[in-house]
């Protein structure tokens, strides 16, 4: 029987805190999970919080929960996501991008809090194998855009890509006097994300000739996950769908999109 073919996400995974959390957000999450045509074979996640200096895919059998932060409630640290790896798909992953570069990481990394802070709602069961691709601190934009293009085919296959990161993620701004609500730069650059992920999700790029880029995107690690998910959408002609949006603190973006 053929693989179904998958939809592809990115999800603004905020304050790692979100996995424990019930809120508009993790019910979001929860609500993409429950919405697939099936489970998927497969997660390929590009999680901000892998940012290293070549592109890399995890390739063990059970990867380690990772508690990449500091300064939360024990109970965030207590949390495990034991969710299987899948070597098998991380080859074709390495295939899939190929002649790309790209090395399987056995035993180095595991599942980091962009990862499983989402997935625990998205797959509360942690059943689903899992692997992990980085970001490539080396590259830019079009080259990770290109990285979603090359693993279109796998949606093909029944394996769900998702990016894990934020549209909008300065933590030096962050003004917690503000709740839920944005800076008005903030919502700027974030209203243009979103125009043109459900217009023209080729173009998404080029937000970094925006006046507000620099303090939207003070580093590139929580933008560029977005762009695979681009790749995709643009690889099968389709635009992104808005999931949820929001702000927390002034400087956060909480924005999710979808490719069916």
């Amino acid at each position: 029987m053929p693989a179904t073919r998958m939809p592809a996400a990115f999800l603004g995974h905020g304050d790692p805190r979100n996995a424990l959390a019930d809120n508009r957000y993790t019910r979001a999450w929860r609500a993409f999970g429950a919405s697939l045509p099936a489970t998927p074979r497969a997660v390929v996640c590009v999680s901000a919080h892998w940012y290293v200096g070549s592109t890399l895919v995890t390739a063990m059998e059970r990867p380690r929960t990772i508690h990449d932060f500091y300064g939360f409630p024990q109970a965030l640290f207590d949390l495990q996501y034991p969710a299987p790896g899948s070597p098998e798909v991380a080859v074709e992953v390495v295939e899939a991008l190929a002649p790309r570069w790209v090395g399987l990481d056995h035993d180095g990394w595991g599942l980091d809090h962009g990862t499983w802070s989402v997935l625990a709602h998205v797959f509360p069961d942690a059943d689903v194998p899992v692997v992990q691709l980085s970001v490539n601190a080396q590259e830019g934009w079009d080259e990770h855009f290109d990285l979603g293009v090359r693993l279109a085919p796998l949606r093909e296959e029944g394996v769900l890509v998702l990016g894990s990161g934020n549209v909008v993620h300065n933590l030096r701004l962050v003004d917690f006097s503000l709740g839920e609500a944005g800076a008005d730069w903030a919502v700027r650059f974030n209203e243009a994300c979103g125009e043109l992920a459900r217009t023209d999700p080729a173009t998404v790029g080029t937000l970094a000739h925006r006046a507000e880029y620099r303090r939207a995107v003070p580093t590139p690690d929580h933008f560029l996950p977005l762009a695979p998910v681009c790749g995709l959408a643009a690889a099968s002609g389709a635009k992104l769908e808005k999931v949820v949006d929001g702000y927390l603190a002034g400087s956060l973006s909480m924005a999710a999109f979808r490719v069916d």
